[in-house]
């Protein structure tokens, strides 16, 4: 309905419009009493001026004045009228009559409002003796069709931004169409229109009423507001609110859904006096608390426009509580806007801080008011204190603080605490609870997970997996704003872990995460716990994307995090034989180990690193940490939930650093426990094997019945290691066969051939396992091995050279050399079966078995 100005040639019509076109061309002498209805900017003159042309063209007079009264009016003659809306009962009387003769051709364009009684029996008798036509807004391939005059504007993207910003309305379209045409271009579509298209209406808006613009103001808002609260908010009755309403609609500024466009929205808060803006958004912030209504959806539509400034601190404090269990982060921001603005500072800040993520502002807040604020407040604090506490590894501190809180939730986190430091007196149940706390759904849920924590130090396995599996699902249907010392969900995860129980570990991770329990602060300890149990299960590639999810954002992770983060690095290159991986982030490891203190829920990073260790030979700094974690559990009455994965450890690191006597004291451990449940004797019965087949004596059905335990308790990348390893050790070349088949299968890959040999009935050939088997007998140079650890590490020929002080030349001749002695048809081949021979020799080189075990 618009002419384009860089086409004019182009007009945009809706059937209604096109087909009086239409009309007109083919019969231009043709009865015509058309009514044309439409807000302001939807066409109605420029309908008018193309009816005027077509007619002008076939040689018929048009009129453009309303002929006064009495007023002889040719017959033949085209009357198009425009504005009707704005013309007097005398007027509108002319123009009814001369509809009613239907002799006269006439084409009559107005508003829907003002609608006045002689307006409305002149629109109905058009209607009825004539035809009506409403221009409506473009719809999307309408605008389309408008901007494809324009090339530069034809694309999708600015199509779906033209139509957005504008809601199809033509006179907006064509505006905001003209100030793209003034910027420069770019690849992607502009965020916002130019404000120079801002600019265009100011005299729409200057022609308002101050109670049109003041209404205008309020629906800028974003949110629906209630007659009633429009009336209040500017002193009108519900039936005068409805009159300004139709007349903001019929000056096209707000759509039929009582929405303005973005673009409308975007000039009506550029372009009002900021006073006006700022006490009509106040009232309306002010008539929403004194209703008890919600002011959220108020603070965050004014928050997305850049004016949150405009709401007063009340306000921005209510919309951060009512946003406190859902967006933390939001929550946090608003808080802190309303104590800039003068509202005094409160424990919920701290705790929308804390859980949004950032302790440091958290415990700077809660500091203070611990020493100013009122006892409520005070309480408050001291728990967000003790938390972000726990989480940064000053556990210790962190009971103190819980303890002097005094709610049953912080007396339950305390016990979690005292337990976690190996203090054995927390795991005795309190005689009386503290009062003063409802039972409310966290308050449980910490309740439950004290239960659990004590029940894997002084009880069952199982005991303690339930009570800790029952916190996290108490939490999950409102766990957003629950402010955790740890998580229960994590706390589960790893107590299944420890059980060899990972299908319940994942399954309540990801409940907790889906539910968002503990909010942004505790999401990273999901996703770490997520990662350590692909890791276990052998998915190195599924962990380090997992990982990343954690450690990809550049935020800084807290100690407890960062421990974790940097275990399953290690933990990762150390599955993956990445030797390169496991050297640059040794570093990192260790002053992980030293930001946070050893407490009972490290115990499993602290075990991984120590494997690293001893397979970099630098154990040694990781002594004084291991002991400090052996003289915790033994304050806690060694329970074996949480020794036993520590003995495994253990045992690796000693089978690394090629220590027999300390590997048999933690197999003979790993065997007092194993009575303690399913995980602790298929854990023993491995660690037994392993040693057995390093000291050269192996038992196919012992191992294969060991290293198949370890799979289906989780431990998939050991279970194939163990295989693995003795299949290399045995001169049986059936049992060889068995066993590297066993492996293949536990690391879930088909049986299959190396060097391009097939088999047959899933077993593999004789050929293969010597393919296998051959570097164990006949071993590597030395050199050969310095050349396949960097080959492994992703180092080129050329800097393996630098590396080694030879030729790249030489390096190649090295590696051809080990392809054909390993029988490899491929380089995937080739450095599968370095991966093997690596940390084989890295475990303790085949054919150097250990001595004997002594009697017990």
């Amino acid at each position: 309905m618009i002419m384009n100005d860089v086409a004019e040639s182009t007009l945009v019509l809706g059937r209604g419009p096109q087909a009086l076109l239409d009309r007109a061309t083919e019969d231009p002498t043709g009865p015509l009493t058309v009514g044309l209805s439409g807000p302001a900017g939807h066409g109605k003159t420029m309908l008018l001026t193309e009816l005027a042309r077509i007619h002008k063209q076939a040689g018929v007079a048009v009129r453009t004045t309303v002929p006064e009264p009495g007023e002889p009016v040719d017959e033949d003659a085209l009357l198009l009228v425009d504005d009707a809306h704005l013309l007097d009962d005398e007027r509108l009387a002319v123009l009814l009559r001369l509809a009613a003769t239907r002799r006269h051709r006439l084409v009559v364009a107005h508003r829907p409002w003002p609608r006045s009684a002689a307006l409305t029996d002149l629109a109905d008798t058009l209607r009825r003796d004539g035809k009506a036509v409403l221009l409506s807004p473009f719809t999307r391939e309408q605008t389309a069709d408008y901007l494809a005059a324009t090339p530069e504007l034809g694309r999708r993207d600015l199509v779906d931004f033209v139509h957005a910003q504008t809601g199809g309305v033509p006179r907006d379209v064509e505006r905001l169409t003209r100030g793209l045409l003034a910027t420069p271009t770019s690849a992607d579509a502009p965020s916002e229109a130019p404000r120079s298209v801002l600019l265009e209406f100011a005299p729409d808006l200057e022609a308002q009423s101050a109670d049109i613009r003041r209404l205008l103001l309020a629906v800028a808002v974003g949110v629906p507001l209630p007659v009633g609260m429009l009336g209040a908010l500017l002193g009108r009755e519900p039936e005068a609110v409805d009159e300004l309403i139709a007349a903001t609609r019929a000056a096209g500024l707000v759509g039929a859904d009582g929405r303005l466009a973005p673009l409308v929205r975007r000039a009506v808060t550029a372009l009002s006096p900021t006073t006006d803006r700022s006490a009509v958004w106040r009232h309306i912030g002010e008539l929403q608390l004194a209703r008890g209504g919600a002011v959220l959806p108020l603070v965050r539509s004014l928050r997305g426009l850049g004016v949150i400034g405009d709401c007063p601190p009340s306000t921005l404090a209510a919309a951060a509580q009512e946003a406190l269990a859902d967006d933390p982060a939001l929550a946090a921001d608003l808080f802190a806007a309303a104590t800039a603005a003068g509202h005094p500072a409160s424990a919920r800040q701290a705790l929308a801080t804390a859980l949004a993520g950032n302790l440091d502002d958290a415990l700077r807040l809660a500091d203070r008011l611990l020493a100013t604020a009122d006892p409520v407040d005070r309480t408050g604090a001291a728990m967000v204190a003790a938390t972000a506490l726990a989480h940064r590894g000053h556990v210790g501190r962190s009971v103190e603080l819980f303890t002097w809180s005094g709610t049953a939730s912080a007396a339950a986190f305390a016990t979690v605490g005292g337990l976690a430091t190996g203090d054995l007196t927390a795991a005795a149940p309190p005689e009386d609870d503290p009062v003063g706390e409802p039972p409310t759904l966290h308050a449980s849920a910490a309740r439950l997970m004290a239960k659990g924590v004590r029940a894997s130090v002084t009880g069952t396995p199982a005991a303690a997996l339930s009570a800790l599996v029952q916190a996290a699902a108490l939490l999950e249907p409102d766990g957003r704003a629950a402010l955790l010392p740890d998580s229960p969900a994590a706390l589960a995860a790893l107590t299944a872990v420890h059980c060899g129980e990972l299908d319940i570990a994942e399954r309540v991770l990801h409940r907790a995460q889906a539910a968002g329990v503990g909010g942004p602060l505790m999401a990273r300890r999901h996703r770490l716990a997520q990662a350590w149990i692909l890791m276990v299960r052998g998915q190195t590639l599924a962990a380090a994307e997992r990982l990343a999810t954690v450690t990809g954002d550049g935020r800084p992770l807290e100690s407890r995090d960062l421990l974790f983060a940097a275990a399953l690095r290690m933990g990762i290159g150390r599955r993956n034989s990445d030797l390169g991986a496991l050297k640059s982030g040794w570093g990192q490891a260790l002053e992980a180990v030293v930001r946070h203190p050893v407490d009972l829920f490290t115990l499993l990073p602290l075990g991984e690193l120590a494997i690293a260790g001893a397979r970099l030979g630098d154990l040694a700094r990781l002594t004084p940490y291991l002991r400090e974690g052996w003289s915790l559990l033994d304050r806690l009455g060694a329970p074996a939930l949480w020794s036993v994965p520590l003995h495994w450890s253990g045992l690796h690191a000693a089978i690394l650093t090629d220590e027999p006597a300390v590997a048999d004291e933690h197999v003979a451990a790993l065997l007092a426990a194993a009575g303690h449940s399913r995980y602790a004797a298929v854990v023993a019965a491995a660690a037994e094997s392993w040693v057995e087949v390093l000291r050269g004596v192996v038992d196919p059905v012992r191992v294969e019945a060991a290293a198949r335990g370890l799979h289906d308790t989780g431990l998939c990348w050991d279970g194939a290691r163990l295989a693995g390893q003795a299949a290399i050790r045995t001169a049986d070349r059936r049992a060889m066969t068995t066993l590297l088949e066993c492996a293949r299968v536990l690391q879930g890959r088909p049986g299959g051939a190396v060097s391009g040999q097939r088999t047959t009935a899933g077993e593999p050939t004789a050929q293969v396992a010597d393919a296998i088997a051959r570097p164990a007998q006949q071993g590597l140079s030395d050199r050969e091995y310095e050349v396949a650890e960097l080959v492994l590490a992703g180092l080129t020929y050329r800097e393996i050279g630098d590396r080694l002080f030879i030729s790249a030349k030489t390096v190649e001749h090295h590696v051809a050399r080990m392809r054909s002695r390993l029988n490899c048809a491929n380089r995937t081949e080739l450095l599968a079966l370095l991966r093997t021979v690596v940390a084989d020799r890295a475990s303790n080189a085949a054919g150097q078995p250990w001595p004997q075990r002594q009697a017990r």
